[in-house]
């Protein structure tokens, strides 16, 4: 398996990282795990802060970290997609720069992967580990992510995150600079788990700041929203279709009451030209959202959202027997 680590402001943090990193390799080589760290990929995303320095000192003393330098600062994202398409292990496990994914915590999401036939599993914090403010925004946007894409699995979007390897290859090379990485995730499977595990960030703990504000959540929102295929779209072409139905009710009772006589007292011409207004308003609304729905498929299809994808998961047996022995 391999680990995948965007890298922007997290020389203080990197040493300890690659010693956690290390057990986790030591651990699965005593143990005779059908499973190994066969590598760690770090993503130099334009740091700042000498992290660069700190990295190629790493990969000279073990030949097991490979860096990528990317030409400058792109985002977590983008660096996470990168990192994955250098990346060769069976298993991808992404996680961040600050010790608050902590490595050893791998094995368990292992776990659930075998078990429970995962091709997906995402690391949830047990408690709380930012600002009140970052979590409200961050559950108030994955719940709006759900209700635009209809994806339950978005709900557990997290990025300490195990992928199995050909998914997470595929879906980074799907992404584009406007493609949110877990939805493209979810184009290629839909066997997603979670496991609660306890997160401490330490940066936001010691200063108070957050690896990523409020900016770069809202360019990960933008993003994913997007990225997703809108069911909104859907209410809309219903809403236009009930108008629609409505006018028709509305024009048919107005011949009625002319015919038997019954009109009402409202000022000539308005009742018709309401009902047409309704009709051809919502014959309209059925159109543009039957477009914007051609639209959406067109542009997931550039994106590169698969029709199909195969994936070879007889291993995970091995996985299953080994955990069940443990």
């Amino acid at each position: 398996m391999s680990t995948v680590t965007p890298v922007y402001r997290g020389a203080e943090h990197l040493e300890a990282l690659v010693a956690r990193l290390d057990e986790v390799r030591t651990t699965f080589r005593e143990s005779d795990a059908p499973i190994e760290l066969i590598e760690s990929v770090f993503v130099d995303d334009g740091a700042t802060d000498g992290s660069g320095e700190v990295l190629e000192k790493l990969a000279a003393a073990h030949s097991w970290i490979t860096v990528v330098t990317l030409s400058r600062n792109f985002g977590q994202h983008p660096a996470t997609v990168a990192g994955i398409l250098h990346a060769g292990g069976e298993w991808i496990a992404t996680i961040d720069e600050d010790l608050q994914h902590d490595p050893v915590e791998i094995e368990k999401l292992l776990r659930v992967a075998a078990e429970g036939r995962h091709d997906l599993v995402y690391a949830t914090p047990s408690g709380t580990n930012h600002s009140r403010a970052r979590g409200w925004f961050s559950n108030t946007f994955k719940r709006l992510l759900v209700a635009l894409s209809g994806n339950e699995s978005l709900a557990q979007v997290q990025s300490f995150r195990l992928v199995r390897g050909d998914i997470a290859r595929g879906a980074a090379a799907a992404v584009d600079h406007e493609t949110y990485l877990d939805v493209a995730l979810s184009w290629f499977t839909d066997r997603v788990g979670s496991v609660e595990i306890e997160m401490h960030d330490e940066r936001f703990q010691n200063s108070g700041e957050s690896g990523y504000g409020f900016r770069s959540l809202l360019s990960h929102a933008r993003r994913a929203i997007i990225s997703s295929q809108a069911k909104m779209l859907r209410l809309a072409a219903f809403v236009g279709l009930v108008s629609v139905v409505v006018a028709a009710a509305l024009a048919v009772r107005a011949v009625i009451g002319v015919v038997t006589g019954d009109v009402s007292d409202v000022a000539p011409g308005w009742p018709s030209l309401f009902m047409t207004l309704l009709f051809f308003g919502g014959v309209l609304s059925t159109l543009m959202v039957v477009l914007l729905e051609y639209s959406v498929s067109v542009a997931l299809h550039l994106k590169g959202k698969p029709a199909f994808f195969p994936v070879d998961r007889r291993r995970d047996a091995l996985l299953r027997n080994y955990f069940a022995s443990s």
